[in-house]
C-alpha cells in the first residue's frame, strides 16, 4: 500500500498485477476494503493491473474532519479522474461499490476522457436521501433492525468487529466475512478517534456531502461499455436501483447475484471477474 497525491490531497491505493497492464480502479465505499481481495487478484490474474483506493476521510486518505466534508461529490469524482491519470496507461477502467457507485458515475460523467469503461456494483443513480418515485428505498423493516442496533465503542477493535457482523447479518451479508473486514479497516484507520473510526467504518462522511446538481438524468450520456451488477438479495439498495441504472446507460449490461446482498460474496467473485474482463 502507499499513497499519491492528487488534487492537493494524497489517496490511499493499494496495487495488484502488472504495472504495464490495462488499468482497472476500484473506488471503495468508501474504504478500497469494500472490494474483495479475491476479486482484486482475479482480475491480476486475467491480466490487469487493479488498482483499489481509499475516499478521502478514510483508510490511508487525507483526513481532515469526517462530520463536516470540506468537499462535494463531485470533488471525489474528480479525485478519480486525477488519480487514473496520474497512475498512467491510458484511460481505466472505472469501478465503483455502493457510494462509490455515485463517485463513478459522476466521475465519468464529468470526465470521460480519463476512463475506457465503467463498473457500478451494489449502488443507485441518486444521492444519499430519499430516491425518485419510481426506485424502491431502503427496506424499512430492515433499516429498523440495523439502526436500532446500539453504537459500539468506536475505540474497541473487537467491539467495532462484532457490530460490523451483526449489521452484516441483518443484510444479509457473511458476517465472517464482516467481522474479518471491519477488524481491517479498525487496524488502517488513523487513531481511535470515535468520528474518524465511526466514518471509515459506516461511511456517514458521504451523508454530509454536496451531491448536487443530480445526474441521473445524464446516464444516458455515457457512452463506454458499462455493467451493472447487483445482488439479488439487496435491503439497502434493492435490486431495482440497478436495473434502472442498466436502463439508463445506453448498452449497459446487467449482472443479478441471486444470492448476494450488499456485498460481493466469493462464491460470485469469479463470475464478477469474468464479466468485468470482457467488458474490458
Amino acid at each position: 500500500m502507499t499513497t499519491v497525491d492528487v488534487n492537493e490531497i494524497a489517496l490511499g491505493i493499494e496495487s495488484f498485477g502488472d504495472d504495464d497492464a490495462p488499468l482497472v480502479l476500484l473506488a471503495g465505499g468508501t474504504t478500497m476494503l469494500s472490494w474483495p481481495d479475491a476479486l482484486c487478484e482475479r482480475l491480476a490474474a486475467g491480466g490487469r493491473r487493479v488498482v483499489r483506493y481509499d475516499l478521502r476521510d478514510s483508510g490511508e486518505s487525507t483526513t481532515a474532519d469526517p462530520q463536516a466534508p470540506a468537499y462535494t461529490l463531485r470533488d471525489l469524482a474528480a479525485d478519480a479522474a486525477a488519480l487514473a491519470d496520474a497512475l498512467g496507461g491510458g484511460p481505466a477502467h472505472l469501478a465503483g461499490i455502493g457510494v462509490g457507485g455515485m463517485v463513478a458515475q459522476v466521475a465519468v460523467l464529468d470526465h470521460p476522457g480519463s476512463f475506457s469503461a465503467l463498473t457500478l456494483a451494489g449502488t443507485r443513480a441518486v444521492a444519499p436521501g430519499p430516491p425518485d418515485d419510481d426506485l424502491p428505498d431502503h427496506d424499512q423493516a430492515t433499516m429498523s433492525r440495523l439502526f436500532s442496533q446500539p453504537m459500539p465503542d468506536w475505540t474497541d477493535r473487537e467491539a467495532v468487529a462484532e457490530f460490523a457482523a451483526a449489521g452484516a447479518e441483518i443484510l444479509g451479508d457473511d458476517p465472517v466475512a464482516a467481522r474479518a473486514i471491519a477488524a481491517r479497516i479498525w487496524d488502517r484507520t488513523p487513531g481511535t478517534a470515535p468520528p474518524i473510526q465511526m466514518a471509515n467504518q459506516l461511511g456517514m462522511v458521504f451523508s454530509r456531502l454536496d451531491c448536487t446538481p443530480r445526474w441521473r438524468q445524464r446516464l444516458p450520456e455515457i457512452e463506454m461499455p458499462t455493467l451493472v451488477v447487483h445482488g439479488r438479495r439487496d435491503r439497502f439498495f434493492p435490486v431495482g436501483n440497478g436495473e434502472a441504472i442498466a436502463r439508463e446507460i445506453p448498452g449497459a449490461r446487467l449482472l443479478v447475484l441471486k444470492e448476494a446482498a450488499t456485498a460481493i460474496p466469493d462464491a460470485a467473485v469469479d463470475e464478477v471477474a469474468e464479466a468485468m474482463l470482457t467488458l474490458g
